[in-house]
């Protein structure tokens, strides 16, 4: 099974946060930032939400930066994913 997002949608897969600072100080899992940075794995078709015609500019692969605390959290074959539309994502990180 695959995950196929509706609309302006995007399925996102968090990067990993290192688990040790530059210094070398390891950092306990609840001390660590969320990870705003992630991997786009699906994109929707696009199309029309609210009356707008929504071209989707970002593509599988992209790397991305997300606000805090958007989306919602799925499970989805053992795995952890975002679902966020296109709007609430901030950039691409090139």
């Amino acid at each position: 099974m695959t995950l196929k997002p509706l609309f302006d949608r995007v399925v996102l897969k968090a990067v990993e946060a290192e688990e040790t600072t530059k210094s070398g100080i390891v950092l306990p899992g609840a001390a660590q930032e969320k990870p705003q940075i992630a991997l786009v794995v699906a994109v929707g078709p696009g199309g029309t939400v609210d009356g707008n015609n929504v071209p989707m500019t970002v593509k599988e692969g992209d790397k991305v930066i997300i606000a805090n605390f958007t989306g919602s959290r799925v499970k989805f074959d053992g795995a952890e994913y975002t679902i966020v539309r296109q709007s609430d994502i901030l950039a691409i990180v090139e």
